[in-house]
């Protein structure tokens, strides 16, 4: 007997601007805490966490640099 895995539900994406209840900031904010959660879980895969912290570099330095911008 095979074992069938359903996919998961797609979420349609908002269809204009005014849909997101989140702003680039908190997003980027929330990406940043979720990152170092990711990368703490991958401490032993060496490559996969250089990349959550090469992500979590970038993501900092941008949102420093928008919060200087106002």
């Amino acid at each position: 007997m095979s074992n069938v895995v359903p996919f998961p539900v797609r979420v349609p994406a908002p269809e204009s601007e005014g849909d997101l209840d989140i702003d680039i900031l908190t997003a980027v904010d929330v990406a940043i805490r979720d990152l170092r959660d990711i990368a703490f879980r991958l401490r032993g895969d060496a490559s996969g966490q250089e990349q959550a912290h090469e992500c979590l570099d970038m993501l900092t330095r941008a949102l420093e640099n928008a919060r200087a911008q106002g």
